[in-house]
């Protein structure tokens, strides 16, 4: 009996193992279904709405290093892009000043006489030419000025025949002595004051032949000695306008020139005829062209520096007087690839740059930029000197505004990815 209780009990114990073991082998077999499903992606939802978001935000790529973006989204970013160009940079003289222009290029322009404004014929920000009539002003003494040209002039006409005919009775010895004299005397005092209202109205820009010829005129023309752009107007309507009183002022921005100023330990190193390379802070990315043309023999001593006056070309007149400039004087120059500070991205010890891919595969509306390692050299006036890889053509365009908002979405776009 003894013995069968046994038996059974051991056949008891090796079935409930056995169906152990059954459900430990499905359940295992299934659970190895459901990993291999998921890393297939082959029927997980969720792997799938992964990879169609990626591809919606444009910032998913297979190749490591390479972000894709529509060009709506490079836009809403910032990206800007510039081809590749080679810069002079240098360890130079680095200078600061001021854009300024010589007393000989700017006119104040004001009335010889009192009067009141009766026109005005130009606005500030026009550019005009020398001669060029300004604004018209009139008053009752231009007039009497006119009518008293008239009668002089008429009688310098008699005068000058009393003049005559007395100089021909004393030559004969007929007339007195004192009377040649008294009418040489008149004519002279006349033909002086003749010649004098003259010149008065050839500067209020009358023509004293027509004024002699009896034409008034009831207005005056004030005009500008030079040619260039009007700066400030200050008069209105109806303003009576105070000889030498301000009223216009025209600069010929043509002929503007830099004042740089050259602090101390620099001075030796300066010479006339040295080539200046400078920015503004209106358009930071564009190196301008100065050379010296005077060294200044003052030492200022607030700040200790030295004035240096270099003379530039601004044929397109977008640089006006006033602009702060930065620059250098050229000691010794290196020619090489440069970019601007803002397209480099930093890593660590590492430098980046972007670059686009101009395949022709690419969608339309797509664009495609590769990360490239770079080595940086000098910083000179905003720009950088870099090495380039070999592979990288000297066509290549760069990308010089919005680098760091194109590297966040790449890391997006990766994450994504390994998500």
């Amino acid at each position: 009996m003894k013995n069968i209780l046994l038996v059974s009990t051991v056949l008891f114990t090796l079935m409930f193992m056995s169906c152990n073991d059954g459900q430990k082998s499905e359940f295992g077999h299934n659970e190895a279904e459901g990993v291999s499903k998921t890393e297939a992606g082959g029927e997980d939802t969720h792997g799938e709405e992964g990879h169609d978001e990626g591809e919606e935000e444009g910032g998913h790529s297979e190749e490591e290093g390479v972000v894709e973006l529509t060009k709506q989204q490079a836009e809403t970013i910032g990206l800007e892009t510039k081809p590749l160009e080679e810069r002079n940079l240098g360890n130079n003289i680095k200078v600061t000043g001021m854009l300024e222009l010589f007393p000989q290029d700017k006119a104040n322009i004001s009335p010889f006489v009192g009067g009141n404004v009766s026109s005005i014929k130009v606005i500030p920000g026009d550019n005009v030419s020398k001669g060029q009539v300004l604004a018209y002003i009139e008053h009752p003494d231009i007039i009497a000025m006119q009518q008293e040209y008239q009668e002089k002039n008429d009688e310098l006409v008699f005068l000058k025949q009393d003049f005559e005919r007395k100089q021909t009775l004393y030559d004969k010895g007929v007339s007195s002595g004192k009377e040649f004299q008294m009418a040489q005397s008149k004519f002279r005092s006349t033909t002086s004051s003749v010649n004098g209202l003259r010149s008065q109205l050839r500067l209020l820009g009358i023509n004293p032949d027509k004024v002699a010829e009896g034409q008034i005129y009831s207005a005056v023309p004030i005009t500008t000695p030079i040619s260039g752009y009007v700066d400030e107007v200050m008069i209105s309507l109806g303003d009576y306008v105070a000889p030498q009183s301000r009223m216009f002022s025209i600069s010929d921005n043509s002929k503007i020139y830099v004042n740089l100023k050259v602090y101390e330990k620099d001075i030796r190193q300066i010479e006339k005829g040295q080539q200046i390379h400078f920015s503004t802070a209106s358009r930071p990315d564009e190196l301008f062209k100065a050379s010296v043309r005077s060294i200044g023999q003052t030492f200022n001593t607030e700040p200790k520096a030295l004035e240096v006056l270099a003379d530039i070309q601004n044929e397109d007149k977008n640089l006006l007087p006033g602009m702060y400039v930065q620059g250098r004087i050229v000691q010794g120059e290196k020619k090489g690839f440069a970019i601007p500070e803002a397209a480099i991205i930093k890593e660590g010890e590492h430098s980046f740059i972007f670059i686009l891919d101009e395949d022709e595969k690419m969608e339309a509306n797509k664009m495609r930029f590769k990360m490239i390692p770079v080595t940086v050299g000098i910083t000179d006036l905003g720009f950088v000197g870099v090495n380039l890889p070999s592979e990288v053509s000297k066509d290549a365009k760069v990308v010089i505004k919005g680098a760091y908002n194109l590297s966040s979405e790449m890391i997006k776009g990766e994450l994504e990815h390994d998500h």
